[in-house]
This record gives C-alpha cells, sequence and structure tokens, in this order.
C-alpha cells in the first residue's frame, strides 16, 4: 500500500474528511449549515461551460487544500464562523479525493492528478 501514491491520497482523501466531520461535531456547528455548503465547491464546475482551461483553473481553486486552512485560521484568529465554512469545504475536498475526484489538468474535465475518471 504505501508504495502505490494513488492509494495513499485517497486514504489521505478520507482522513481528511473525517478529521473535518469530527472538529465540525466538536465545536458544535449546525449541521444543517454542513449540508447547505457542502456541494458550494462543486459550483466551480461551471467555469466548463466557457472553457475547459478555464474550468480546470475554477475547479482546482476551489478544490485545493490550500486556501480552507488560510480560511480556518482566519476564523479561529478572528471570525468563528468562517471556521465552519473551511471545515465544510476541506470536508468536501477530502471526500472528493476519498472517491478518486482529483484536480484537473486543462485538457479534459476527466484528466486529473489521480487518473483518469
Amino acid at each position: 500500500m504505501i508504495t502505490r501514491p494513488k492509494w495513499l491520497l485517497h486514504i489521505e482523501g478520507a482522513a481528511i474528511f473525517l478529521v473535518c466531520m469530527i472538529i465540525y461535531g466538536i465545536e458544535g456547528y449546525r449541521w444543517w449549515l454542513f449540508a447547505a455548503l457542502f456541494l458550494v465547491p462543486d459550483v466551480s464546475m461551471l467555469g466548463y461551460l466557457a472553457d475547459v482551461k478555464l474550468g480546470a483553473a475554477l475547479y482546482n481553486f476551489a478544490h485545493t487544500e490550500t486556501v480552507p486552512p488560510a480560511l480556518a485560521l482566519a476564523g479561529l484568529l478572528w471570525r468563528p464562523g468562517l471556521l465552519a465554512v473551511a471545515l465544510v469545504w476541506l470536508a468536501h475536498i477530502g471526500l472528493d479525493r476519498m472517491l478518486g475526484f482529483g484536480l484537473k489538468y486543462p485538457t479534459r474535465f476527466n484528466d486529473t492528478h489521480l487518473a483518469r475518471v
């Protein structure tokens, strides 16, 4: 298993998803908010209606694991509600990785960093 990076990425995604769900629950945030926000990052796929390069750029921005931690930090320092949003966003990304949906190449929607979907 350790020599199969693709499976490690799936396991990492599962771990991120579970940790975000646990922290979200411990913090006592509302689960209706989790459900309402969970699919919001997928709105970025609408960029594919205009152009595959724009679609990939928007999708990758919404599905990279760099922005939600910055938002979480802002939530910890200034606005606690932002932490809830960051956890939902990161949980979404984790579930996507667990299921095998990766970042997109600007060639076509099915070309991802994990494999062809």
